[in-house]
């Protein structure tokens, strides 16, 4: 049988309301039938459950488009290598969902929403295999760094330099995930704060968040000489090198990390944009990368770094939420946008910037997501 999105987006839309149960009762009947995979998996599953849905999510409602799913599904297949998963894996975790599709979309299931839930699984495992498989011959796995920096910057945000052991190829932009000697198995995704140096090292933007064993590992029990594991670099918010469009940054705390990257990057081109670069934070004290970011603007004076306090009343400068204040400083209706931070912040950022007049195609966007 061919593919056919529609039988399985109308009995995927059944499944999206009940998304925690579904997700539970998946890795129930995944581990009851494999007991052996169990110990792939984090001690806890509430941040894994939430990504296993949403990659979900997209890929189902990708499948018209073809050459979007592809690249999704391909750095996803490069990505599960850290994991140790091989192509025998696919075959349990399909049963699984199938088991669990079944199990939720019960009041619509018949044979041919069956048969189009496996042709779909069948053609994105072979995707995720082929992707690994060719990874395999060129790129390890995972990467092992030693902490060569680590500056707390505030009392819950750290600035924590990198060296990894192998080069890491990335694009100004990307984040990757981290693991820790303190929780094996437990992977959190920051992004990385530079573009590409010559002495191979990188920084990570970490804030502790409360219950956040990856975040608070790294910010308070990691020290100089300590080593971590890096998973691949993956993300698409690179800058546009053809673009001779000035540049606004948006960036709500440690979501600056990719945007200082890209404008790093930028000044590294030898093009002369003008750029904004917005850095939000509720207390002054929390504008944790001001001296660095003010450092740069001196040496490139097409740089304009504009710090927003939002819970500060004594803060002598610009306050306010960072949507408003973009909105506040001028139009940026010709400009390429970058925005990234917390879910809240970005969406409201966006839609003012649509109002503005910026089309879609030219904001960039990225989530931060608070740690579990």
């Amino acid at each position: 049988m061919s593919l056919n999105p529609r039988l399985v987006k109308e009995s995927f839309s059944v499944i999206e309301p009940v998304a925690e149960q579904a997700t539970a009762y998946f890795y129930g009947w995944l581990f009851a039938e494999n007991p052996h995979l169990r110990g792939m998996f984090p001690p806890a599953l509430d941040v894994q459950g939430d990504r296993l849905f949403s990659a979900l999510t997209r890929i189902v409602w990708s499948l018209d488009s073809p050459d979007n799913m592809a690249a999704f599904l391909g750095q996803m297949g490069r990505d599960h290598r850290k994991y140790g998963v091989v192509a025998g894996h696919y075959t349990a975790v399909g049963k699984a969902l199938l088991a669990t599709v079944r199990r939720f979309a019960a009041d619509v299931w018949s044979p041919e929403i069956e048969e189009a839930w496996g042709t779909a699984y069948a053609g994105a495992a072979k995707m995720m295999i082929d992707s690994a498989e060719a990874d395999a011959g060129v790129s390890p796995a995972w990467w092992l760094a030693e902490v060569v920096g680590h500056e707390l910057r505030h009392r819950d945000i750290a600035v924590i330099t990198l060296r990894p052991a192998q080069r890491l190829p990335y694009t100004p932009g990307q984040y990757v995930t981290v693991q820790t000697a303190r929780w094996p198995r437990v992977w959190r995704t920051f992004s990385i704060a530079n573009a590409p140096r010559q002495d191979n090292t990188i920084r990570l933007h970490v804030r502790s968040v409360p219950g956040g064993w990856v975040s608070t590992t790294l910010t308070r029990h990691t020290r100089v000489g300590d080593t971590v594991m890096l998973g691949p670099p993956t993300g698409t918010m690179a800058p546009r090198e053809q673009s001779v469009r000035d540049v606004l940054c948006v960036a709500g705390g440690t979501g600056l990390a990719p945007l200082k990257a890209i404008v790093e990057s930028i000044i590294a081109s030898g093009r002369r944009p003008a750029i904004h670069l917005l850095h939000g934070a509720r207390t002054a004290g929390e504008l944790y990368d001001l001296p660095d970011l003010i450092r740069m603007e001196s040496a490139f004076p097409w740089l304009r770094v504009v710090p927003v306090v939002s819970d500060q009343p004594s803060y002598d400068g610009m306050r306010g939420h960072l949507p408003d204040a973009t909105r506040r400083l001028r139009s940026w209706a010709e400009h390429d946008v970058y925005v990234c931070g917390p879910s809240p912040m970005v969406n409201e950022t966006v839609r003012c910037l649509q109002r503005d007049g910026v089309p879609l195609s030219r904001i960039h966007r990225d989530v931060v997501h608070a740690e579990h």
